[in-house]
């Protein structure tokens, strides 16, 4: 059996990793700002992560949730206090997508409406409803396109008035990233997320903001949509909630009550994933992560503005991306090649940077340094 090719692959097998760094099979060494997707939040193999798992494979790994679990009221706890929602409720499943895809259908039983706001450029998953409010018809197939998804400009407030004021009644939800990921690094402006909260009241719709990338810290705040000083009814959670241990969630705003069997999940929320998802919480309090994420998110926008050839430096935290002209077109493949360093992208010239927020000041002023020889010596094989 072959695998199914759906994947573009690096050349690189690595097989061990521990902090910001990752080791392939020949033993060398690179630095990752990738954190494979924005996943490793406190950074590779943290030890207090590790023990947290190994304790708890001793004990139990899984059952379902048709016993009680203690671990999930601990889990609920912690997040509602390093997060600042206290007050909100927690379902926990698997991956993003999920998160999301539980969101939407928990907005539209909320609402009794079909109707959902998404926004260009926006990535939610690739489940069915999750991909239907994605913006890329390469991951639509026809099985999910649908009439009850309304696509507008990101951050045109003015397009947002207007439909509210045409469709209101028929609005279950707003889905937005605060910062977009997959899209390329746009930050939503402050301003946008506050008429989505006001407009949402108006006309009884349910906010549901995406901080499956944006979320966990990233930004400098728990939730990127924090910045707008507002509270959206429901926010999703995956990435780097469970540092590689795949785990995810959504919290609910109290007004939104639960029914039985209104969600569900197998998985979700095993002693496991509790377990690993507990360790990040409380690494990212112990550590003031958070706080490590702005100075050091600072440090690497204000050195990449200072670099002539890259344009648009943009993000929040250490959720950063900028522009890359034609001419270094090769400048992601080469940081890898050349200096041992992984980086994201977006489609068609946008390099991401995601690493963990453990992320120490002299591995910015390495990739700094390595950026920069990179740059020069593709600038001085096209003047050649």
């Amino acid at each position: 059996m072959n695998l199914f090719d759906v994947y573009p692959i690096n050349d690189v097998t690595i097989v061990k990793a521990k902090g910001t760094y990752v080791w392939d099979d020949k033993g060398e060494q690179y630095l990752d700002l990738y954190g494979g997707h924005a996943v490793i939040s406190i950074g590779h193999t943290h030890p207090h992560w590790v023990k947290r798992i190994e304790e708890q494979l001793e004990k139990i790994a899984f059952y379902s949730n048709s016993v009680k679990i203690p671990l999930q009221v601990q889990l609920a706890e912690k997040l509602g206090k390093v997060s600042g929602k206290t007050d909100y409720q927690l379902f926990l499943c698997n991956s993003g997508a999920e998160a999301n895809e539980n969101a939407l259908k928990l907005a539209s039983f909320h609402t009794g409406r079909k109707k959902v706001i998404a926004f260009t450029r926006s990535f939610h998953g690739r489940t069915s409803l999750a991909v239907s409010v994605t913006d890329n018809k390469n991951y639509i197939a026809p099985v999910n396109e649908t009439d009850n998804v309304i696509f507008l400009p990101f951050n045109d407030e003015e397009a947002l008035e207007a439909c509210f004021k045409s469709n209101g009644k028929e609005i279950a939800a707003v889905i937005i990233e605060g910062i977009q990921g997959v899209g390329g690094i746009h930050v939503a402006d402050d301003s946008f997320l506050r008429s989505i909260r006001s407009l949402c009241d108006q006309y009884g719709a349910v906010y549901i903001a995406d901080s499956v990338q944006c979320g966990y810290g990233r930004s400098g705040k728990f939730f990127s949509h924090d910045f707008a000083g507002v509270n959206a009814d429901i926010y999703t959670m995956a990435k780097g909630m469970g540092n590689g241990f795949p785990v995810a969630g959504i919290i609910i705003a109290p007004h939104i009550k639960p029914k039985h069997f209104q969600l569900g999940t197998t998985f979700g929320g095993n002693h496991l994933a509790c377990a690993a998802a507990l360790a990040v919480l409380e690494i990212i309090e112990e550590e003031k992560l958070m706080g490590n994420a702005v100075m050091i998110g600072k440090y690497l926008r204000n050195e990449l503005e200072a670099i002539p050839q890259l344009k648009n430096v943009r993000g929040r935290g250490l959720m950063i991306g900028f522009d890359v002209p034609e001419e270094l077109k090769d400048l992601k493949k080469n940081l890898l090649r050349n200096q041992k360093i992984f980086t994201g992208e977006a489609k068609p010239n946008v390099i991401r940077l995601l690493p963990s927020l453990g992320l120490k000041k002299k591995d910015a002023e390495q990739f700094i340094e390595s950026i920069k020889e990179e740059i020069n010596l593709l600038v001085s094989t096209a003047v050649l």
